[in-house]
């Protein structure tokens, strides 16, 4: 067991300097695994394509040069980009000295940390730090904490090829001080609940392994005053809630999964008795199962901070995906791997690519479920139904979570809908250009705070133009959402949950209902009741993706001029296209969007009007995305009901320029409230009537009744579907 081999090496370290310099092997990879690597690395399709792509980096990177500079720029810029390149090129260099045995690999490694290890020691704060924690070769500590934990791991690669004096002062000149400075020298950060103190948790204790120093190893795993209210531990236990539902939502949760899971299969390899796979109910072999699950035709759900162009093609989830299939044997990892068409150049990537030649692949079970939030499954969930297990079914989101810390948004009770291979109702994501210089050095821009964050640019109630919690995310880190109800079975798929305190005396409950209804994609039914404690502009916004096709109710154009809607809060940012004052027979708006069109249906709350805008406004550095929005509006109610009804239907084939019900095949909706719920008639134009009962009280088997048009209507639960068949 390479714990002892670990161990063993830090008495020798301790007892017997000219000894301890034999123990310099890789601790990071098991040695029988890099054997197998170096005899079968082109043997399997997958591993043989990774070594050729990890040879061609590293050969040109060779050929270029060694170039370490003295950082200077942001996000984007060269010096921010060579450093980037080199860990890299570190990284791939010694993986491909321990298959190929090519001593020019190891070399270039060498004079390459050599050179870091000059440049180190002389670095302070990086000239272009803004409000983050600074680093000293980015811009900020956290691309630091990347570069330690791919560095380390290309440096135990190569380590004891070393000549003593030359691993002493690559030891103490890079990874010691560069350990010292992410732990010791930035505890504030290093020491958070975050991704960013996983990161550094991660490059720290795989420093701690491969020096051979139990202190580093104890201050990764336990926070800096070694207590355990800090650290990688603490961060396993608390950033995950039981479902493997990491807090800052599906991005976050992409990016922040490598260092659990290198980090993770460095503890498993060096001490095995912390049983790392095991701890928190399992949770990390769960957080890797969740992110796969959390996306739509290989692309995460654009929650939160998140842009909208992260697939599973990343190097993050090739690392999680051979990190977890070799830690679970979990064949369905063979298929995501395949999907992929990329793996690692580790020995977890080998097993792989080798059993996935061996045919050994069965298809990932994406299915409707329910993620809870917080690490005790309490702070609400993302509700996710499926239609179908089909890459192009419709899936419909509903973001019920918590505030998600620092890069969550200020949206309670929100949704989005995919439907055909596209995204048919949005989320905005984030205001952010990744690494483009010309965008603020390829940060968040401003626009994330005063657009992207609140609450109008989400699909979700917005109480007298003000975002959830006033705009302050620590108030919403104590006030999360409840869900009071689920169901993703073949019957019913639906989720209701609750919020209050996002506005003062304000609480409001959603509804939302896949419901088939005929051979096409399932309507989305959507319920939303609000109880406010005083008269209050209550708008509710449907972001959306595509063209408008028909307009069921007349129109006020601003066809000469433009107006902004409001002046904050992200209301700044809306220009007001159109408005108009629907009745219940008129509510409609018809989009099409890759050949499939979708209305749009409302029952409008008494004197409410319709509002169709789109963002950019206030916008003069052209940051933002135009996209449509249409808002429903309703001023000077306390309470209000939003019933409104999602339909896909039809098609349109440019190439054969032919069209299919362009029009709604939904004749009516209604609404009735009853004592104790409400009852939803969707009459079609074809077909029976379908009621969707929905009752107040969530309680499991309870019986209701109602009376609808002379009509005893009876239904058991929360939520039913009545036709002329009975309850289903």
């Amino acid at each position: 067991m390479r714990i002892s081999l670990w161990a063993l090496g830090f008495a020798l370290a301790t007892l017997t300097p000219g000894i301890a310099s034999a123990q310099a092997a890789p601790v990071l990879f098991d040695a029988a695994g890099l054997k197998t690597m170096a005899a079968d690395a082109k043997r399997y399709p997958l591993f043989a394509a990774e070594f050729e792509r990890t040879k061609k980096a590293v050969d040109k990177a060779m050929r270029a040069g060694i170039v370490v500079p003295v950082p200077k720029d942001p996000g984007g810029g060269f010096t921010h980009e060579q450093h980037k390149r080199n860990y890299m090129a570190l990284y791939g260099a010694g993986l491909l000295y321990r298959i190929t045995g090519d001593k020019a690999y190891a070399d270039f490694a060498r004079t390459m940390l050599l050179d870091y290890a000059k440049l180190y020691p002389t670095l302070g704060p990086h000239p272009a730090k803004a409000n983050e924690a600074a680093g000293r070769l980015f811009w900020q500590s956290l691309n630091d904490s990347v570069w330690l934990v791919y560095g380390i791991q290309g440096y135990d690669a190569i380590r004891d090829t070393l000549s003593p004096a030359d691993r002493e002062t690559i030891d103490t000149n890079v990874f010691r001080k560069m350990a010292e400075f992410l732990s010791v020298g930035n505890a504030k950060t290093f020491n958070l609940i975050h991704n960013h103190a996983t990161w550094a948790a991660a490059g720290v204790g795989m420093t701690g392994y491969v020096l051979h120093d139990p202190e580093l190893v104890a201050r990764a795993l336990k926070g800096t005053d070694k207590s355990g209210k800090a650290g990688f531990l603490a961060q396993v236990d608390q950033l995950f809630s039981p479902d493997g539902y990491y807090t800052e939502g599906p991005y976050y949760q992409r990016y922040a999964l490598q260092p659990f899971v290198v980090f993770a299969d460095a503890i498993q390899a060096n001490q095995p008795d912390l049983k790392i796979w095991e701890r928190h109910g399992g949770v990390l072999p769960k957080a890797i199962r969740s992110t796969i699950q959390l996306t739509y035709d290989g692309y995460f759900f654009p929650l939160n901070d998140a842009m909208p162009d992260k697939s599973l093609k990343t190097d993050e989830l090739y690392q999680a995906v051979a990190i977890g299939y070799a830690a679970t044997r979990d064949p369905s990892f063979l298929s995501i791997a395949k999907w992929q068409g990329r793996s690692i150049l580790t020995p977890a990537g080998l097993a792989v690519a080798r059993d996935l030649a061996a045919g050994k692949a069965q298809p990932f079970a994406y299915a409707s479920q329910l993620f809870r939030d917080g690490p005790n499954g309490d702070q609400g969930a993302l509700a996710v139904l499926r239609s179908s297990a089909e890459d192009d079914a419709e899936v419909l989101v509903a973001k019920n979570s918590a505030m998600g810390m620092g890069h969550g948004h200020f949206d309670k009770l929100s949704w989005i809908l995919y439907d055909g291979g596209n995204a048919i109702v949005t989320d905005y994501g984030s205001a952010r250009f990744l690494n483009i210089e010309s965008k603020d050095g390829g940060r968040y821009l401003k626009e994330n705070e005063s657009w992207a964050k609140q609450t109008v640019a989400h699909n979700t109630l917005v109480v007298n133009e003000t975002s959830n919690f006033g705009g302050k995310w620590k108030v919403g880190e104590d006030l999360a959402p409840k869900q009071l109800f689920f169901s993703g079975g073949d019957v019913l798929k639906a989720s209701t949950a609750e919020m209050a305190g996002a506005w003062p005396g304000v609480t409001f409950r959603r509804t939302l209902v896949q419901l088939p209804l005929g051979k096409g994609s399932p309507v989305v039914l959507d319920l939303l009741r609000v109880t406010g404690g005083a008269p209050a502009t209550y708008d509710l916004p449907l972001h959306y993706a595509g063209h408008i096709t028909d307009v069921g109710f007349p129109l006020q154009s601003n066809a000469a001029t433009r107006p902004v809607l409001g002046t904050a809060n992200g209301y700044q940012h809306i220009w007001v296209d159109a408005t108009g004052t629907p009745t219940a027979d008129t509510a409609t708006l018809t989009w099409i969007n890759g050949g499939r069109f979708y209305t749009y249906r409302m029952l409008p709350p008494a004197g409410s009007k319709v509002i169709l805008g789109e963002s950019g406004a206030n916008d003069p550095r052209f940051n933002l995305r135009r996209e449509p929005v249409l808002i429903q509006r309703v001023t000077g109610a306390k309470d209000a009901v939003f019933v409104s009804l999602l339909e896909p239907h039809g098609s349109y084939d440019a190439a054969a320029e032919t069209t299919v019900a362009s029009a709604s095949q939904i004749k009516a909706l209604r609404h009735v409230r009853t004592a104790d719920g409400d009852l939803i008639m969707i009459e079609p134009v074809k077909g029976a009537t379908v009621i969707v009962a929905v009752a107040d009280d969530v309680t499991a088997g309870k019986q209701h009744t109602a009376q609808v048009d002379g009509r005893a209507i009876r239904w058991t639960g929360h939520i039913a579907r009545i036709d002329a068949a009975g309850v289903k």
